[in-house]
């Protein structure tokens, strides 16, 4: 099955809102930035100097977030199917190519001892909901067996999902892991949609 691994935020026909006008101001190739935002503001999931692993990385409104949070000193790994035509701070280096294929190397691809994995990864959608909910289950059980292999100790998982039948299914497979797990809907995603964010706090 042919597999989209990045975020909704480059599509054509994008219609304008608040938060995308935001975002061609303060210079984000994407609405996205703001959830990711949203997270941080209330998880402080990324700091200092930490790397991070962004899954579905493009356009790269979560790699510019992401590096301008961890500073200089930190490091910013995206990977997605689509190259990241954005303008990248020099702590940010992106790899082209399907998830399921670089997950199956990971570490000899992305090295290990990441602080936080990101996923915004969506499928490509059907308008089947049933459809689409089980492909975007399919994407967060790769992103999270991702974390497994690549996030130190004490590090943090994000991963949007479409809500479906699996849905209690992956939050119960991130409670195992992490101290804590949180269900949140940013207020900047579409009123619409039916993604939503599992928030895995201080890896095991």
């Amino acid at each position: 099955m042919k597999r989209k691994i990045s975020g909704p935020g480059g599509r054509k026909g994008q219609w304008q809102d608040h938060y995308t006008r935001r975002a061609k101001k303060e210079n984000y190739p994407a609405r996205s930035v703001y959830k990711l935002d949203e997270i941080q503001k209330k998880h402080r999931i990324i700091g200092k100097g930490d790397r991070i692993l962004d899954l579905g990385c493009a356009p790269g409104s979560w790699l510019k977030f992401a590096a301008e949070q961890t500073g200089p000193g930190g490091r910013v790994v995206g990977v997605d199917l689509k190259p990241v035509t954005e303008q990248l701070p020099g702590n940010v280096t992106t790899i082209v190519g399907d998830i399921c294929e670089v997950a199956r190397n990971t570490e000899e691809a992305l090295g290990n001892g990441f602080a936080v994995v990101l996923s915004d990864m969506a499928p490509q959608t059907t308008g089947h909901k049933f459809s689409d909910a089980v492909r975007s289950f399919e994407l967060c059980r790769t992103a999270l067996a991702m974390a497994d292999a690549l996030l130190k100790p004490g590090g943090h998982f994000v991963c949007k999902i479409f809500q479906g039948e699996d849905f209690k299914a992956f939050c119960d497979d991130v409670k195992m892991r992490f101290d804590r797990m949180q269900i949140f809907k940013p207020q900047s995603s579409r009123k619409a949609s039916r993604e939503i964010f599992i928030i895995g706090l201080r890896k095991k």
